[in-house]
């Protein structure tokens, strides 16, 4: 039970870091962000940073696999409900919107892939290979079902993710509208442009 909770102390610490990391990403660049900036948004020293992560990149590794890792499971739990497949997209978005949003702070260190070496790009890529087989999966079942129009699956999974993707490039914590909003409304956009009209 203690290394329990031990581990779970450490997750959320690099949870808190990572956070502090997408801000400093957002507010300068991944590439001109220092660790040095990073441990300053969080009142510590370099030294205890490196004390959770190795480097940047690593941090980078971390932001990246710990959020397909949650979009794999909530996938999985979205498919395991048997709902209709609109209900099952709307649900899909909002989760992947809230985790890179709200969860992980909009970080840019989402789609940010060059500074990451071979082997963990790839482990990456595969992970959001079957994340979008996912969404694949949901479009070609309302495709079956005549739920959707007779659209390609891949197409469609490529542009909801592209959208979904560049939120985080655009959307600000604290402005005019609230994360969930911003996310209840790409959902229903794309669930209204999919839909067919029988």
């Amino acid at each position: 039970m203690k290394a329990e909770s031990k581990s779970r102390k450490a997750l959320e610490r690099r949870l808190e870091i990572a956070r502090a990391a997408a801000a400093v990403f957002r507010r300068k660049g991944f590439a001109a962000a220092t660790t040095e900036d990073i441990a300053g948004a969080l009142g510590m020293t370099k030294g205890s940073l490196y004390y959770y992560f190795r480097d940047k990149p690593d941090i980078l590794w971390f932001c990246q696999n710990y959020s397909l890792d949650r979009m794999l499971a909530d996938a999985a739990r979205i498919r395991r409900s048997g709902a209709p497949p609109a209900a099952r997209l709307r649900d899909l978005v909002r989760s992947q919107m809230a985790l890179m949003l709200d969860e992980l702070a909009g970080t840019a260190a989402h789609i940010q892939t060059d500074a990451l070496d071979r082997s963990r790009w790839r482990k990456l890529v595969a992970k959001r290979d079957r994340y979008e087989g996912e969404l694949r999966s949901i479009v070609a079942d309302g495709v079956r079902r005549r739920d959707f129009r007779a659209v390609d699956p891949a197409t469609a999974a490529r542009a909801i993710l592209g959208a979904v993707n560049w939120t985080i490039t655009w959307f600000r914590p604290g402005g005019k509208r609230r994360s969930d909003e911003v996310a209840a409304d790409f959902a229903e956009l794309f669930v209204e442009g999919l839909r067919s009209r029988k």
